[in-house]
């Protein structure tokens, strides 16, 4: 029997593909195909959380504390940390930032483990009660499908760009039943430009994605929401009120959490991580019941009206029908919240932040309601219970288009559309004042590697200063006479020559050629002269490893045409060229925006 060589047949498929299948169209399958994984990564990461936290909540009497809080959600940060450690070992954690970066700096190349590793670590997290979400992660998973893919067929980069957008698209239709947020996520947050080629192939793995999971899981939305009482148009002001209010929470969510996360990064051990994040996170359980898993269980509760169950297995259970403590209750857990995210991410669980979003954003609306039909207002809480998750997700990830639709989409609920909008723009409107990039994006627009709607930055972003390394340029020293620096420009074809230290390689200045055009031709000078005299300060100097939206910056400040490029230790490494850069621009930029 004849083996088979499984690489020819592959490569022979490849062929057959290119051949007969135009890769317009090719791209329409592949998102299908996307769009139909992402659901089911969806599908198993939801029933393995379910079926982890049935088996170990059923046996909790709702009216005792359970002392099982303050061990059960360390053991899944210790489980997740330990298969992360030693089974995939590398960094799974910040799914939609990991996707920004793969977009901005690694032409959409993502790892083949994220297509399943981030499913499995955020179902024990999550499953064992770590106070996250598991939305990042599944699209982190859709995106690394969709870019593998893309890659087993050899497709060019602005193509592996779009197949992550829909990996994350499907992703969100997958998990949340919602395809328009799903498309709106995709433009909004990976900031992935919406053009005619590529609104169709985002809207069929967002539609084929929320389409698999209503066979999966039927057609139930995942909250069930009566608007009891119509919006009317007088409470506008309290509605932009409300907007503002979930900007400032959002303000302190994103400065909280990436606060909070740099101090666990601090915590050089993972075994130290795990113990600290493992306790605080066991206590603010203990003490705040709904801060286990999700939360979605106390979202859809406070969209009934009644926030008592949230006080089941509580200190504060005796007081569940007071006004005051239903306040003072729901505003500690707001407060309480990224402590306990933080420390599920920090001490080495895996999960995001938009379930911890959405359960912020319902307990403000709550408790801002409740707490002004304490001085007499008669406002419908769950109303803004349902509109105050619109605004935080607006405001923690600057994306009120995803905010509005996904909530409405959640709940099949249109009635308070005005208001859904209304709060999301002003929660975004909100934040910006004080924090120009979004949680997820923050972490790489300190680093200047953020990719942008903003075209110019966005192309920028995709080079890479390296590629325009000029290294023809003939080094000279600070010891070198006059005469030496003759014979060297007279066998070079530039008009600048850097100036190093001889021993450590360190650039000291630069030597144009204008500087000693008028003495070069006097050989009376080539011993009074030497280098160090004649040569001038460098007016920058670009590191190797800047940002070239930085390295433009650097150009614009000091108005340089050529500029020498060092290393981390200011060692001489070459020059790079404005014009050069600009040429390249130009041909990426027709790339970059034909379609």
């Amino acid at each position: 029997m004849k083996k088979i060589d499984w690489r020819e047949l592959y490569m022979s498929m490849l062929t057959w593909r290119e051949q007969h299948i135009k890769e317009s169209y090719f791209v329409l399958i592949l998102s299908f195909v996307v769009g139909m994984c992402a659901a089911v990564a969806a599908f198993v990461l939801k029933s393995i959380i379910a079926l982890i936290q049935r088996g170990i909540t059923s046996l909790f009497p709702v009216e005792e504390l359970n002392y099982w809080y303050l061990a059960l959600p360390a053991l899944g940060i210790t489980l997740a940390s330990l298969f992360v450690r030693y089974v995939v070992k590398d960094d799974i954690s910040h799914g939609v930032t990991k996707i920004l970066y793969a977009i901005s700096q690694r032409k959409a190349i993502i790892k083949v483990h994220n297509m399943w590793s981030s499913v499995v670590a955020s179902a024990i997290t999550i499953g064992f009660g770590g106070s996250v979400g598991a939305e990042a992660p599944i699209v982190l998973t859709g995106s690394a499908i969709g870019s593998n893919l893309g890659r087993a067929f050899h497709l060019d980069q602005k193509t592996l760009m779009l197949l992550v957008g829909c990996g994350a698209a499907g992703a969100i239709g997958g998990i949340f039943n919602a395809p328009i947020a799903g498309v709106a996520f995709t433009v909004e947050v990976l900031m992935l430009d919406m053009t005619m080629t590529s609104v169709a192939p985002l809207l069929i793995s967002a539609a084929t994605a929320t389409m698999f999971s209503y066979l999966f899981l039927g057609k139930e939305t995942l909250f069930h929401f009566d608007a009891l009482v119509p919006f009317a148009f007088e409470r506008v002001p309290l509605v932009i009120l409300l907007g503002i209010v979930c900007g400032l929470v959002s303000l302190y969510f994103t400065r909280g959490m990436n606060r909070l996360e740099r101090v666990f990064k601090r915590l050089q051990s993972p075994y130290k991580k795990i113990v600290v994040g493992g306790a605080m996170l066991g206590l603010l359980i203990f003490l705040f019941p709904p801060l286990y898993g999700e939360g979605y269980d106390t979202i859809a509760e406070l969209l009934t009206g009644d926030a008592s169950t949230t006080f089941n297995n509580s200190l504060l259970y005796a007081y569940r029908s007071e006004m005051w403590a239903v306040v003072l209750y729901l505003g500690l857990i707001v407060f309480f919240k990224i402590f306990a995210s933080a420390a599920t991410n920090g001490a080495g669980g895996t999960g995001g932040i938009f379930a911890p979003s959405l359960f912020v954003g319902s307990l403000t609306g709550f408790v801002m309601a409740t707490s002004l039909n304490l001085f007499g207002f008669d406002i419908p809480s769950q109303n803004y219970a349902f509109v105050g998750m619109a605004g935080l997700m607006s405001g923690v990830m600057h994306a009120p288009l995803t905010g509005t639709f996904l909530i409405a989409e959640l709940t099949n609920s249109y009635e308070l559309l005005i208001p859904l909008i209304i709060t999301s723009v002003v929660a975004y409107l909100t934040i910006i004042l004080f924090e120009p990039h979004s949680l997820y994006a923050m972490r790489l627009a300190q680093k200047g590697e953020l990719m942008t709607h903003h075209k110019d930055r966005a192309v920028l972003s995709m080079l890479e200063l390296g590629n325009f390394l000029e290294t023809d340029m003939e080094v000279v020293y600070p010891e070198m006479k006059l005469g030496e620096l003759v014979k060297v420009i007279s066998h070079s074809s530039r008009n600048v020559f850097p100036v190093v230290n001889k021993k450590t390689g360190v650039l000291v200045g630069i030597m144009p050629l204008d500087e000693v055009r008028n003495i070069m031709f006097r050989p009376d000078l080539y011993d009074r002269f030497s280098v160090r005299k004649l040569m001038i300060a460098v007016p920058a100097r670009v590191n190797i490893n800047m940002p070239m939206g930085k390295v433009m910056d650097v150009f614009e400040d000091t108005g340089a045409w050529n500029l020498p490029v060092v290393d981390d230790e200011g060692r001489y490494v070459g020059f790079v060229s404005k014009s050069k850069i600009f040429n390249s621009y130009r041909n990426v930029l027709v790339q970059f925006s034909d379609e």
